[in-house]
């Protein structure tokens, strides 16, 4: 399936809009005590280990909106929106959401 952040698709017409698709991935606290038991995993001032976890719950949010677009006979998804935010208290858990609008493609 096709999943593109723009309006359109170059050299391909949309034939019908079918509604707003969506897909969350929540980390956990736990998470957060890896990373920070993972803490000499750091090289240049980056986290390989917290990357790919974010990463990991991206790509969950993205095939849950994948799947949300299949349900509805979509061919792809246009327009997504990627948004990463804290949660819980004290912002003890981290949400990646991903939002866009399923289409068919013709």
């Amino acid at each position: 399936m096709l999943v593109t952040t723009t309006n359109t698709i170059e050299g391909k017409k949309i034939v019908r809009y079918l509604g707003l698709v969506s897909g969350e991935a929540i980390m956990g606290a736990n998470i957060f005590r890896d990373f920070f038991a993972g803490i000499r995993d750091i090289v240049g001032g980056r986290s390989a280990a917290y990357e790919k976890e974010l990463r990991k719950a991206k790509d969950l949010a993205v095939e849950e909106m994948i799947e949300q677009a299949k349900l509805l006979g979509g061919n792809a998804v246009i327009a997504v929106d990627l948004d990463y935010e804290t949660v819980g208290q004290g912002g003890s858990m981290l949400m990646v959401s991903a939002n866009g609008t399923a289409v068919v493609l013709e």
